[in-house]
């Protein structure tokens, strides 16, 4: 069974945008995904990108057009300027880990808080709207919690996953990266990410 090293930020909308395809891929492919939340402001300022308020009119406006035309290429409905984006997404992050940790569903409650974020207009910091993600993708919030290791490490892993991601090479998210070191770099991406699992079978 290949594994798939899955970098994304909670906060991304194309993370959001190509989640759902990513699981079918996996499925489909018999792949195993390892969900690695990762800090993309380390990463940009390691590897020369920018943060969307920093990026020039003109790229911050092509962003809005090519949201609104993969929106609707994936057939999902994705709000473009939610009301709490960007949104505080430690909290959601930690979760996220843990529950990866514990073996559960870690990628369906990423995409649950995707959903929150893009579809909901939810904050990621909202207790009630953390919890409805989970219990949307099948996870006992409570009991992750309760197994869940502090959150100081927590954030060491999610710092691990940083460094494990610069150390594979990448500078955006949301990335896939195979077992081989090819980076599949964006949502856009993903249909080359299922022809090499393909190829590879």
């Amino acid at each position: 069974m290949t594994s798939i090293d899955y970098y994304f930020s909670l906060n991304s909308p194309w993370t959001y945008l190509g989640a759902k395809r990513l699981a079918e891929i996996a499925a489909t492919r018999n792949a195993t995904v390892v969900v690695k939340p990762a800090r993309f402001g380390p990463i940009f300022e390691a590897t020369g990108g920018l943060p969307l308020p920093k990026r020039a009119p003109a790229r911050q406006a092509y962003r809005l057009m090519e949201l609104a035309r993969w929106r609707d290429e994936r057939g999902i409905p994705l709000i473009i300027k939610p009301k709490h984006f960007p949104s505080d997404e430690v909290a959601a992050s930690r979760l996220v880990i843990a529950t990866a940790l514990q073996g559960k569903n870690a990628l369906g409650f990423a995409t649950e808080l995707g959903r929150a974020l893009w579809e909901r207009e939810e904050a990621l910091n909202d207790e009630a709207a953390i919890a409805a993600a989970a219990a949307r993708a099948g996870v006992d919030l409570v009991a992750v919690r309760a197994a869940a290791p502090s959150d100081a490490d927590l954030d060491a892993r999610w710092q691990r996953n940083t460094d494990d991601a610069l150390a594979q090479g990448v500078f955006g998210a949301p990335s896939y990266v195979l077992p081989s070191g090819e980076i599949f770099w964006g949502q856009d991406r993903l249909e080359f990410l299922d022809r090499a699992l393909a190829k590879s079978a």
